[in-house]
């Protein structure tokens, strides 16, 4: 699997600027990517400390 250029924090980040309305095409154009919906779909509802935990435990596997 690619390693993404922007952090599980970064990410989580973005979802957060979308879900306080930001326009969704902005921010992507903005920051430069195209996989919001694919982000949003693993990240959506996440916080900082819940991405930590789920890199631990993925590395654990």
């Amino acid at each position: 699997m690619r390693k993404s250029r922007y952090s599980d924090e970064q990410i989580i980040g973005f979802n957060k600027q979308a879900d306080a309305g930001m326009i969704v095409a902005d921010l992507c154009r903005r920051e430069g990517f195209s996989s919001f919906y694919k982000w949003r779909a693993k990240f959506g509802g996440m916080e900082a400390s819940d991405a930590k935990r789920l890199r631990e435990l993925e590395a654990e596997c």
